[in-house]
């Protein structure tokens, strides 16, 4: 089995791409389809052990891959990780700026410790890997950015601290666009709504009861969106034919962005979704509701 890109197989030849929060999910999926088109992906996160697992996948499936694991909040840590993937590969072609996390909470109940925690993960680590990805790399050679959002179009209730902070990296987006223009760097985003990806088993209990079996329902497509859909639009922006898109983000959510909550939406099973990762592994959550 091998993924089903819809994407050349050689598309990415030669070229270096970074995949932040690559150990899982989204970042997973996207290495995988990365590597399948020919990129030498550095697969980057906290912890070795996951990116270990998922560099031995790519392997089997006879792609190329390193890995670096530190912490993107550590600023110290993403200037040496960075010098040390330059080192190694030359130049790097292609950021994928994924990694992040959020926990569910009214803005009542996070303490500042939280919303920072957050902010940390979602804003200020992704600026610093991109940042430094400019400042070694692409400032010389060009190359192609895409930062990870959220559905946070007219804010994000539940998770206010998230949402601040996706906002804010899409500000970053449209910014960096501009400003390192000169230099043919593209900096663009996509905002994914609700994915059938295991970060859905990560929140507790009672939201995944009370909130996840709804989901679908404020969809106007009707259904969750899978991971290879997210990836896809990703790899697509990172490409050549992408090449006069840049300060531009793609809302990847069924239209559930685009939703009043006023209009009606009917119950159907006509969306067909694009299953491309060979190695996608369904929510368990998803298997109870």
């Amino acid at each position: 089995m091998h993924y089903r890109s819809v994407f050349h197989p050689a598309l990415f030849a030669g070229q270096n791409i970074v995949v932040t929060g690559g150990g899982s999910g989204i970042g997973r999926c996207t290495a995988h389809e990365l590597a399948a088109l020919g990129a030498h992906v550095v697969l980057v996160g906290r912890k070795a052990e996951k990116l270990e697992i998922v560099a031995a996948e790519i392997r089997e499936d006879g792609g190329e891959c390193s890995l670096q694991a530190f912490d993107i909040r550590d600023e110290e840590a993403v200037k040496q990780a960075v010098k040390a993937i330059v080192a190694a590969r030359g130049t790097i072609n292609g950021l994928v700026n994924n990694a992040g996390g959020q926990y569910p909470a009214p803005l009542m109940a996070i303490s500042k410790k939280g919303w920072e925690a957050v902010v940390n993960n979602n804003l200020t680590g992704g600026f610093l890997v991109a940042r430094e990805v400019f400042n070694q790399a692409m400032r010389k050679s060009g190359g192609s950015m895409v930062n990870m959002l959220a559905d946070m179009w007219g804010g994000m209730p539940g998770m206010g601290h998230s949402g601040a902070a996706r906002a804010g990296m899409l500000n970053f987006t449209e910014t960096a666009a501009v400003e390192w223009a000169h230099a043919g760097v593209r900096v663009n985003a996509v905002a994914p709504g609700w994915v059938a990806s295991s970060g859905l088993d990560n929140y507790d209990e009672s939201f995944q009861k009370e909130f996840i079996p709804k989901l679908r329902n404020a969809v106007p497509l009707g259904r969750l969106a899978e991971e290879a859909e997210i990836s896809a639009a990703i790899v697509f922006l990172l490409t050549a034919a992408a090449g006069f898109i840049t300060g531009a983000c793609i809302a990847i959510d069924g239209g559930a962005s685009r939703n009043t909550k006023l209009f009606p939406l009917q119950a159907h099973q006509r969306s067909t979704p694009f299953d491309g990762f060979h190695r996608a592994v369904k929510p368990k959550v998803l298997e109870k509701y």
